[in-house]
């Protein structure tokens, strides 16, 4: 598998560089130079969900890696299921939120695990991450215990669930938490700069878990081929799926699922306030505003680091943007869906109830609706309970670390002190 950096094309690397380095030069991300199609869809939704993944990965991956790795990789990576749950007719309910951390990048974390242990050449590894909620307990729990890989995940302090923050604060050993005083958007800078520093990155062995790493990405595509295989055919030939979307990484896997011949109709992007997007696709204009703090923190980014490889992708295949749906959900109205959803027997959580709430609003007679839920309700207690009035049971991986204590530190917006952190930790 060759890739490109998207900002600097003549920068070419391998998958296992690119799972290596994360980020090119210059901050660019990585985009395969060639994607497979499937022709047969039908035969491969057929198959069992770790059998059709082994074989959509290894088609990307290439000789690479043998399939037979990919395949152990894969069953790795993928021991929980990814079911659709019938919310009324013609709507369905994705549940990503069945794997250890209880979210999506469950998916992701494990694979990106399996791949970097895969095409590792024996050095010491730093992972540095940012996360707005989910990423850091999937990213936390994959990687724990691993040896001569470090992971320190920064987050925003005081601005996720407590839940969220007691399930990847609370390891230790070879995980390192960092609450830092700012928005996701500024732990975000404090990567991008920890990348732009060449002698550091070379020192610590520096590598990134966000979305921005490719093998966390493909992973994403599978679950998508998975939720088609539980349509019938008739269903998933007018397929309309709603995406959450905060950084952008989750809509960027459907659409490559839909460039390798899954058969989407549309995608809408979905979000809260911090609504960028959904501005630049109504005006042409790219104007992200201050990152706003919402019930539905895990989307609270305003400069979405996948954005541009949606737009790379759309290029490519010629699809134009304005084919995207899109619009934003305030907090009102995601409080509003979620009592909606509870009326039909759905509980759901505000980033899940955001894509339901654009799905019912512009799917069309004769269309089939999925939308994306991309949490345990539990995760959100505290915001689930007071919409709903109700007091919802933790799981038994929620209520374990919510009584564990917190074992992060506190940091200021600095990348001096955070580069002191990052040598600390390998020492």
């Amino acid at each position: 598998m060759k890739l490109y950096n998207i900002k600097e094309n003549d920068e070419q690397v391998s998958f296992g560089q690119a799972v290596r380095q994360g980020l090119g030069r210059n901050q660019g991300l990585f985009f395969p130079q060639e994607l497979p199609k499937f022709d047969d869809i039908d035969a491969l939704l057929a198959e069992d969900f770790v059998s059709r993944s082994t074989k959509i990965l290894s088609a990307m991956i290439g000789d690479e890696l043998a399939e037979e790795q990919v395949n152990s990789m894969v069953d790795a990576a993928f021991q929980f299921p990814a079911p659709i749950n019938k919310v009324k007719d013609g709507v369905y309910a994705l549940e990503l939120f069945h794997g250890p951390t209880l979210a999506f990048k469950d998916f992701g974390g494990r694979f990106m695990a399996q791949s970097l242990a895969a095409v590792s050449d024996g050095g010491k590894i730093t992972i540095l991450t940012a996360t707005s909620g989910d990423t850091g307990a999937a990213v936390a729990h994959a990687f724990y215990g691993m040896e001569d890989i470090n992971v320190v995940i920064l987050y925003p302090k005081g601005k996720i669930s407590p839940l969220q923050e007691k399930l990847f604060c609370t390891l230790g050993k070879n995980i390192h938490t960092v609450a830092i005083d700012g928005d996701f958007d500024a732990c975000q800078a404090l990567v991008k700069q920890a990348f732009d520093d060449a002698a550091l990155r070379e020192e610590i062995g520096l590598n990134s878990a966000n979305s921005i790493n490719i093998s966390r990405l493909m992973a994403q595509i599978c679950y998508y081929f998975e939720a088609a295989s539980q349509l019938s055919k008739q269903e998933r030939e007018n397929l309309v799926v709603s995406v959450p979307s905060g950084n952008f990484g989750n809509l960027t896997a459907g659409l490559l699922a839909k460039a390798l011949g899954l058969p989407v109709k549309r995608f809408i992007a979905a979000t809260n306030e911090n609504d960028t997007v959904p501005r630049y696709l109504e005006t042409g204009q790219w104007d992200p505003k201050p990152t706003v703090a919402t019930t539905s923190n895990a989307m609270d980014v305003s400069q979405p680091n996948n954005w541009p490889r949606i737009e790379e992708l759309c290029q490519l295949k010629e699809w134009g943007l304005d084919t995207l749906g899109k619009g934003k959900v305030s907090d009102e109205q995601s409080a509003e869906s979620v009592r909606d959803l509870k009326a039909q027997g759905y509980l759901c959580e505000p980033h899940g109830a955001i894509a339901y709430r654009l799905l019912d609003e512009q799917l069309q007679e004769g269309e089939t609706g999925l939308f994306l839920c991309t949490a345990h309700p539990a995760k959100f207690k505290e915001v689930v309970d007071e919409i709903l009035g109700s007091d919802i049971d933790l799981p038994a991986p929620l209520a374990k670390h919510a009584a564990m204590e917190l074992l992060s530190e506190d940091l200021a917006n600095d990348f001096d002190l955070l580069k002191e952190v990052l040598r600390r930790v390998q020492k």
